[in-house]
């Protein structure tokens, strides 16, 4: 199979996993800096949401998807503040990740992988692959590693939350981040390589009849 770069590569997993760090980090520590204030904790993550925007925005990041992220840390930061409890800060992120899952899941079923789409959107080949049916096959195996990822944040992320441990959360955010998403991005890639049959040109060329 010729293909010379990794999933890595082409998703540009580092940045995403910078982009979901620094404000949670940035929270527990205005949070204990400031006397377990919700607001301390709050302000600090959103400045590092903006900084993180900013720096985004000046290496060609489209202004849509600084944002999003942008917005999330805004509502993630709202929900604490609103319910007055800390741990709710990573509430959104737990939502996230059980629709996550199930979404993957559901791709999976419906053989429309979500990775063949992601992929297949960085490449800008639509939805070609899917008349690929060993890629398809590629891409519907390979998936099922993400949705272990986020089944691994959430049987970490449920009993800490339920807990009230918030620097656990903050701490298991950032553990189950960069490191999570690299091995997810490196085993489906693994499971790529494995399961196209001998000879495929890879995911740049879809064998499309």
């Amino acid at each position: 199979m010729a293909q010379p770069e990794s999933l890595a590569e082409l998703l540009n997993g580092r940045r995403a996993a910078i982009d979901a760090t620094l404000p949670a980090a940035g929270f527990v520590i205005g949070w204990l800096a400031g006397g377990r204030s919700i607001w301390a904790g709050a302000s600090v993550a959103v400045a590092c949401a903006v900084a993180v925007g900013w720096w985004r925005l000046r290496h060609g990041d489209k202004p849509r998807a600084v944002l999003i992220g942008l917005l999330g840390v805004c509502v993630a930061a709202l929900i604490a503040l609103r319910t007055g409890k800390a741990e709710d800060f990573f509430l959104l992120q737990l939502l996230s990740n059980a629709a996550s899952a199930l979404a993957w899941a559901v791709s999976i079923v419906l053989r429309w992988p979500l990775l063949g789409l992601v992929v297949g959107g960085v490449l800008g080949q639509k939805t070609r692959w899917r008349r690929d049916p060993a890629l398809l096959r590629s891409y519907g195996l390979a998936s099922w590693v993400w949705v272990l990822q986020y089944v691994i944040r959430l049987a970490v992320f449920l009993p800490l939350y339920a807990a009230g441990q918030v620097v656990a959360l903050g701490v298991a955010r950032i553990a189950l981040t960069w490191p999570l998403i690299a091995a997810c991005l490196a085993v489906s890639w693994w499971v790529i390589r494995k399961t196209l049959p001998p000879g495929h040109p890879g995911l740049r060329h879809p064998l499309v009849g």
